[in-house]
Order: C-alpha cells, then structure tokens, then sequence
C-alpha cells in the first residue's frame, strides 16, 4: 500500500487534469437534492484552493454558511462574510467572529482522495480530524472517481466521513 505522502502527491498531480468547474457544478447540484444537506440549517463549507471542488454557488441557498478558520492546531467555525483575508496555509477566511461548533448541522469535508470505508485523505496537517471530534454535525467529503479507492492507510486518528459522493 502507498504511504499518506505519496496519495497526496498522486492525487494532487491528477487533479490538475480534471474538469474542475464541471466537477463542481455536479457536487453542487448533487448535495442540493440530499436530505442531509435540505434540512440542514447551519453548513461549514471550504473555501477551495486552485485545483479544489468549488462549492460556493451554495451560498446562494436560504441557509447559514460558515468557514472554517487556522487558529494554532485548530479550527474555528466562522460565519461567511464578504471580508475575507488569506491564512498562513494561503486560504481564504471570514474576518468574523467564530462561533461554538456545536451549532453546525452539515460539514462538508475537504478530500484529496476517499476511500470505500468512508476515510478521506486530507492534506496532512490533521485540523479536520481533531475539529472533527468535537464537533457532532454530519459529514460529507466529495471526490471524482479517479480519487476513490478502495482502501486507504489509515492512522488511529483518522475519523470516518458520513456520506462520500462520488462524480
């Protein structure tokens, strides 16, 4: 089995070729007809990087969006705002005050790749993991099927994913 640094890098690499906008306008249209997503009321987004899933046509829905936001090890649940600022990873961020994450109903997952047991493959620095377990919302991650496997390497603190879609 391939080792955590070599997935990303794959992963990474064959992103670079995908249709991402074609991508990402099928999850958005997928997530709109589920249930988890319909009755949810408080969503935490990501904000994409160049080569991500770019789910911000969901903010035009009757819903309270939020981001998450670096502080230290953690993340923070922030309420989308249009003041922004780059972090230290070279993300957008709300400039706005963070709330408790308990209030969130719906977190939607970065993922370089995922896997048939429902883990993802985040980008190594493990925020998602411990926020996370702190967190009682349900969980989505979302990846092409090139980046869907059967089984990835998984460490002890790894939290499983609720529902992966697949395009």
């Amino acid at each position: 089995m391939k080792s955590k640094t070599d997935l990303r890098l794959y992963a990474k690499e064959l992103r670079k070729s995908l249709d991402i906008q074609l991508l990402s306008e099928n999850f958005v249209d997928h997530i709109r007809q589920l249930d988890i997503y319909i009755s949810a009321k408080n969503v935490m987004l990501f904000y994409p990087t160049k080569y991500e899933i770019d789910l911000r046509a969901l903010l035009n829905d009757d819903k309270n969006f939020f981001l998450p936001k670096v502080n230290g090890q953690n993340l923070l649940v922030c309420p989308v705002t249009e003041n922004m600022e780059k972090s230290i990873y070279n993300i957008m961020e709300p400039c706005s005050e963070p709330v408790d994450c308990k209030i969130l109903d719906l977190v939607i997952v970065p993922a370089l790749m995922a896997d048939k047991q429902g883990f993802r493959l985040g980008y190594g620095g493990g925020f998602y993991d411990r926020f996370l377990k702190k967190c009682d919302a349900k969980t989505i991650s979302l990846v092409a099927k090139q980046l869907y496997i059967d089984k990835l390497p998984i460490d002890e603190f790894d939290v499983k994913i609720d529902k992966i879609i697949v395009k």
